[in-house]
Order: structure tokens, then sequence, then C-alpha cells
């Protein structure tokens, strides 16, 4: 089976086959559990559930068959045969290509509910066909999915990583530094001033490492790696609560594999073992006895 979606924003003139459907109801997911299994419900539409939209959008394709997400009352009752879970939940119980379509859907349905009214002149705005996109007949503006970047950057010092709490963190939770680019930077530039303002250092030899959408509600975080160049750790109080240097074999509790932040981590642990590895090989090489 093909495991991307093909994007669409012209659905089928009528719903007379079974479609995958991504139906949300206060930021959670109907999914069907059998045992260890999770599974999208695939009918042809959602009255054969029992449910009924309060918005939907459809997406396009999976292995030939339609996509389409939905918005439900918080007051439904969900089938007995469903269970709502969030998006974070879901990672690793969902397939992959099913959970990377959740994470779409749910960026679609956040942006549908907050975009009903024109923000030039306050009237209501209506789908625009050929797109993803709504309008504005009175003044014509267009109404995009708002896609807000962001960067999260992996700091390394003398094989060790820079870890920081955030105050709204729930746990004792410690990630890598984050936060959204201001009008008129550079991805580069905001790396720069992020790290200044939350850790108080100095980075050099910035790169890319990837990026990933991040629907909690519309973030694309763009990720990068750094070296430190300068400074001691001084953290912004009204944001963090502590700041360390840490090395690969004694980390802290740090985020799920959901996040590219965790991929992030993972990489630098990788990275140091593969390093070690190799240190530890050409010492072998070099005091091994002649044969």
């Amino acid at each position: 089976m093909d495991d991307r979606l093909i994007p669409s924003v012209n659905p089928p003139p009528s719903k007379i086959e079974p479609a995958w459907w991504f139906v949300f109801t206060a930021h959670r997911m109907a999914v069907l559990e059998e045992g260890e299994t999770t599974s999208i419900p695939f009918v042809r539409d959602l009255s054969e559930l029992g449910m009924h939209s309060v918005r939907e959008w459809y997406l396009g394709t999976l292995a030939g068959c339609h996509c389409y997400c939905a918005e439900v009352s918080e007051i439904i009752t969900v089938p007995e045969i469903m269970v709502l879970r969030g998006l974070r939940y879901l990672y690793g119980r969902l397939d992959e290509s099913f959970h990377m379509i959740a994470m779409k859907a749910s960026h679609m349905l956040e942006w549908d509910r907050n975009s009903r009214y024109c923000g030039s002149c306050g009237k209501g705005l209506i789908r625009t066909n050929g797109m993803n996109a709504k309008e504005c007949l009175d003044c014509g503006l267009l109404n995009f999915p708002r896609i807000s970047p962001a960067i999260i950057v992996l700091v390394e010092r003398e094989n060790r990583v820079l870890l920081a709490r955030l105050k709204r963190f729930t746990e004792e939770l410690y990630s890598v530094i984050a936060g959204f680019v201001e009008p008129g930077e550079t991805l580069e530039e905001t790396v720069q001033r992020e790290i200044e303002e939350e850790v108080g250092i100095r980075v050099k030899n910035i790169r890319y490492f990837g990026s990933q959408p991040w629907p909690f509600p519309d973030s694309l975080m763009v990720g990068f790696t750094a070296e430190y160049e300068s400074g001691e750790i001084k953290i912004d109080e009204e944001e963090i609560t502590d700041a360390h240097w840490f090395e690969p074999d004694k980390l802290p509790t740090i985020p799920g594999r959901i996040s590219i932040a965790r991929k992030l981590i993972d990489w630098f642990v990788d990275k140091s073992l593969r390093e070690k590895d190799t240190a530890a090989l050409k010492t072998e090489r070099k005091y091994k006895p002649d044969e």
C-alpha cells in the first residue's frame, strides 16, 4: 500500500465509496480499538456511525481511498465500538501514515473553527473552490490555513547537550530550546536570538536538521543543531526553571518519540555512541601488539 497521502481539494461528487474518516471532538480523535490494534473508521459517511459533523474537509487519497476530516459536537455520544484518544497517545499505536494524516486533519479543523469571519471587514467567510482557503465575498480577502514557523535547536558542548525545563511543563521534563520566528528574521537569526534570550549563551555552526508539522495548534517546527561558542548559562526565569549541560548517558526525562525534539536528542546520543566506539577502536589498534 502507498502510505503517502495524495493531497487534493476536490472531493468526489458523491460519497458512494468507503473512505477514511478522521473524526475529532474536543481535540481528541475517534478510533477503533480491537485488542492491540488501533484503526481509523472506514465508512462512506459519518451517518453510518450515527454521527453528524459540525465541519468537515476533504484531504485527498491514501492508496486510492478518499480521506476526510470532520469535527463533531462535544456532547455527541461516540459509538460503543469507538474511543476518543489524543494524538500524542496515538503515536506508535496508530499506523504512521494515518497518524501523519491525523496531524494534518487536526490542523485543518482548528483553522476552520478559528477562521469563520473576515479579519478585514468582519463579514462571514466561505470556502474557496480549488484551494484550501476561505474568502470574503464583500472585500475579497483570502484566508489560508495559518502556519506559524518556529525553530527548535540542539546545542552541543564537548559531548554534552543543553537541555532546559520550561515553566509550562507539567512534569520534570527537559527539552531542547525552541521559539517562534519573528517578522523580518531569518531562521538562523531566530536560533541565535532564542538561545541568547532563554539561556544567555552564544552558538556557532548552525546547521539544518529537519522539520515537522506540529498542529498544537499550527506550528511548523524547523530543527537545527548548533555548537556552543561563548557565555555561561543564565536562564530567562519568566519561561525557564532550569537548564544544564547533560552527558549522553545521564539524560533527564525527555520528550516522547512523536516530537522532533526527541529526534534531535536521539541523534545526539547516537552520534556520541558512534564517536565513543570509533575512539575505542582507534585506541585498540594503537596499542595492539604486533603479530
